[in-house]
């Protein structure tokens, strides 16, 4: 059974730093992809950082230059640096994981809070 558990998500000012990670587990197939979404209230879920193809990671606009992805593929982990957080990052961050299972089947975790207060 897939597994993606994340952490690190908390209560932070404005300006001021978090690092989100994910674990997987229970996973027997190849993973070809691991990255991040987030959900704000009221909102439909939306792509933080994600790779796409190769060694390319597509960041959403808002938060390109404030957050930076990072993975390992031996630990079948990733990570998420998020620098300068606004308050309007606050949201749930899901880890998101593509396994390959003949085709590509996205998991997802049960998701961490992050609260940016101004």
């Amino acid at each position: 059974q897939v597994q993606l558990v994340e952490s690190g998500g908390g209560l932070v000012q404005a300006g001021g730093s978090l690092r989100l990670s994910c674990a997987a587990s229970g996973i027997l197939f190849r993973i070809n992809a691991m990255g991040w979404y987030r959900q704000a209230p009221g909102k439909q879920r939306e792509l933080v950082a994600f790779p796409t193809s190769g060694d390319t990671t597509t960041y959403a606009d808002s938060v390109k230059g404030r957050f930076t992805i990072s993975r390992d593929n031996a630990k079948k982990t990733v990570s998420l640096q998020m620098n300068s957080l606004k308050p309007e990052d606050t949201a749930v961050y899901y880890c998101g994981a593509d396994v390959d299972v003949g085709w590509l089947k996205r998991c997802w975790g049960q998701g961490t809070q992050v609260t940016v207060s101004s």
